[in-house]
């Protein structure tokens, strides 16, 4: 429900067969396009602020444009990019991306991908990716230390920078063997783009990277490749066949779109690379080796598509997880409780409370009781619309429940700052007049800022914190925000200090002083808040254990 930024989504397609052979046996010389357009609307929850695409044709004469490029803003974005393709963009290597800021920086120029040219089709390079580099001061210095002058500070840009020039390398390395073969002009370039390995580039450009991402990019001369962060923070999955490899944030995006199995589509391991040869011949690559998996867990809560078979079924281990809790919060009346969910990506999660309470013997009454009028994710939803939004897309169902008889259960997959609470939510519950409100979080409570994934970096807007330090106030504990503060400037390490803050407080504690602050002036229904436990989110979600943003 909040405004909260994440992560944003990529689509790449290599066909493997000459275009005339697609153009032939699908009937049109779309073909590839139109497999990138439903790939990108597929994951458009993945970002609407902005969306680009870039192919490349391999058969193109000198003289002739080979690497295209179209990129636009705003909600509409894809279709935009979309109709302004023609035949003469086709190319045998496309690539896909929806954007959503994580950085706070907006416009045009941050639509990804992004071009670095030259003569040489071998040197040059088009990148997009699903990423959030946490180091790049360090690399900004590595980068201007060797002699290069970077005209925008920005982790994309420094990127493509840092990775071009070891492109530039690795083909002064093949044109100085070439030479040594005796090969001249035009033969030296046909030796370059033959024998050109992006594994080297990669091994020499990406540690020097801390951060969560997905790597992608192609070369003029027609070399592909996805790479992922060793910890295995952000997503990405690939599919090949004799046709076709592609690869997408998403698993069910290539299965709708090729019309394959889950088991077909297999997930890129950490620190590994899907390479595809301009011969079209597909490998692994093992680029950086793999660190403490840290696979995103807010992946699974929220931000992928629940469609997925296997966050369909964590989902529903983390609504039914928290049975016993909501139970115990209504006192046992299930009776005289209706349950319902917001947001839609509540769904999967509702489902498993309600099945959790059938297994309990208990009749669930579940309604429709809220509403979300404009179609637009206030998460995901454009950035100059988002504030105005979060006081006005929902609305309720009167008649839902029986004013001051009916308890009011709504799952909601996490509270971050709790802002959308406070403005509207809670404002307009009040309206129902339920005995009381049972607000559920399927995630924990979120305790720690975020500089892989989650764009959650400000400490002080979550609520969880808020409280903390609301209750240290009242309690006279002033002094432990001092020595906290203190100890994080003082020392360079890893260690997180700031777990100091909730030490003395229980999540009993937290929550009611959440309520407190969340709470709209004359609100008069009672308020309760459960969050999913550590232990039951690592329950639901066996294979992601990135909590950071949680246990810090």
């Amino acid at each position: 429900m909040e405004q909260l930024k994440h992560e944003c989504g990529v689509a790449m397609i290599r066909l493997l067969k000459p275009l005339e052979y697609y153009e032939r046996k699908y009937g049109t010389w779309r073909y590839g396009f139109n497999k990138l357009y439903l790939m990108m609307e597929k994951q458009h929850n993945r970002g609407q602020e902005g969306a680009g695409l870039a192919t490349v044709s391999l058969t193109t004469a000198p003289g002739h444009e080979y690497m295209f490029r179209e990129k636009a803003e705003g909600k509409n974005a894809i279709t935009e990019i979309f109709s302004r393709v023609n035949p003469s963009m086709t190319g045998e290597l496309l690539m896909g991306h929806l954007r959503y800021s994580t950085t706070g920086k907006s416009g045009l120029t941050f639509v990804h991908p992004f071009l670095r040219r030259n003569n040489w089709r071998a040197k040059n390079l088009c990148l997009c990716g699903n990423f959030n580099m946490t180091n790049i001061d360090e690399v900004f210095q590595f980068i201007t230390a060797q002699g290069q002058s970077p005209r925008i500070f920005a982790d994309t840009y420094i990127t493509l920078e840092l990775m071009g020039h070891r492109l530039d390398r690795e083909a002064e390395r093949l044109f100085s063997m070439a030479k040594q073969d005796g090969l001249q002009g035009t033969d030296i370039t046909q030796y370059i783009e033959d024998n050109i390995d992006m594994g080297n580039v990669l091994r020499t450009t990406m540690p020097h990277f801390d951060g969560g991402y997905v790597m992608c990019g192609m070369t003029g001369s027609g070399e592909m490749f996805a790479v992922r962060d060793p910890w295995g923070i952000r997503p990405a999955f690939y599919y090949y066949d004799d046709e076709v490899a592609v690869l997408a944030s998403e698993r069910p995006v290539i299965q709708t779109t090729f019309n394959i199995e889950a088991q077909q589509v297999h997930e890129l391991q950490p620190g590994k690379a899907l390479m595809v040869r301009k011969n079209g011949t597909v490998t692994l690559q093992q680029i950086i080796e793999p660190k403490n998996y840290s696979a995103c867990s807010f992946e699974r809560i929220y931000f992928s598509r629940g469609s997925d078979r296997d966050i369909y079924i964590e989902r529903k281990r983390l609504g039914e997880q928290l049975t016993p809790a909501i139970i115990k919060a209504i006192d046992g009346d299930v009776e005289n409780t209706v349950f319902s969910y917001i947001p839609n990506t509540a769904e999967v999660a509702f489902w498993g409370m309600t099945d959790g309470l059938r297994r309990l013997n208990h009749d669930v009454r579940m309604e429709k009781v809220v509403w979300k009028d404009i179609k637009l994710r206030t998460f995901i939803a454009e950035g100059n619309e988002r504030n105005d939004l979060a006081a006005h897309v929902y609305d309720i169902t009167y008649g839902s429940l029986r004013p001051h008889k009916d308890n009011l259960v709504i799952i909601d997959d996490s509270i971050v700052r709790g802002t959308t609470l406070k403005e509207s939510i809670f404002k307009i519950l009040d309206r129902l007049k339920p005995k009381k409100i049972v607000m559920v979080s399927s995630s924990p409570q979120i305790r720690y800022p975020d500089y892989y994934g989650i764009d959650m970096s400000r400490l002080e807007e979550l609520c969880a914190f808020q409280a903390a330090i609301a209750l240290i106030k009242e309690r006279n504990m002033q002094q432990l925000i001092a020595d906290t503060y203190r100890a994080c400037k003082q020392t360079e390490t890893d260690e997180n200090y700031v777990r100091a803050i909730y030490a003395p407080f229980s999540v009993e504690e937290i929550n009611q002083k959440i309520v407190s602050m969340l709470r709209p002036e004359g609100m008069t229904t009672p308020v309760e808040l459960v969050f999913q436990s550590i232990e039951g989110l690592h329950e639901a979600c066996p294979n992601h254990p990135g909590d950071w943003y949680f246990t810090g």
